[in-house]
């Protein structure tokens, strides 16, 4: 998959970074030509967040990022889904828990719905699942924060939405997939 960015976390003091993360995450259409985004709110170490995210998860050992995504996604938003393509790589650092990740994206179409399976981790911090469509999903996070986790999470996740949006337009495929 394609390296789109590579982005500093200029937000938390660095000391060091010990392990690498592999994540998955979707620009998730449904029927209505709508994108899945999850709402968080609690807080942490990193701070409070209050801030949206695309969904998605870790890749667990043996699985590959198509797969991760398929089950994540079931777990997260309750849906089955299909990738329909992968957008490409971004890799950020998390400096506070010593982290690199490796964020693959997709763009996938949900389908049946079977309902959530949230860790309590998760629980604990995802408020809702908010269906926008994706021209109002990139509006959102344009109106996010710039700092702390909510900034490093829009530094990586805005430019996913808005080529996102540039693919679908150009495609003629807007509002639906």
């Amino acid at each position: 998959m394609k390296l789109l960015a590579e982005y500093v976390d200029d937000q938390y003091p660095f000391e060091y970074i010990d392990h690498t993360r592999l994540i998955a995450r979707a620009v998730a259409f449904n029927d209505d030509g709508e994108i899945a985004l999850t709402k968080l709110n609690s807080v942490d170490k990193f701070g409070v967040r209050d801030y949206y995210e695309l969904p998605g998860g870790g890749v667990q050992s043996g699985e590959t990022p198509e797969e991760a995504i398929v089950r994540e996604l079931k777990e997260e938003i309750g849906y089955e889904v299909s990738v329909v393509t992968e957008i490409g790589t971004v890799s950020d650092y998390y400096n506070l828990i010593h982290r690199h990740n490796v964020n693959h994206f997709f763009m996938v179409r949900v389908g049946k719905y079977v309902g959530q399976k949230l860790e309590p981790r998760e629980q604990a911090m995802i408020e809702k699942i908010e269906w926008l469509p994706l021209a109002e999903a990139v509006a959102r996070y344009e109106n996010t924060s710039d700092t702390l986790i909510a900034g490093l999470v829009k530094r990586r996740e805005l430019p996913i939405l808005r080529l996102a949006l540039k693919i679908l337009t150009k495609q003629g495929k807007l509002p639906l997939l």
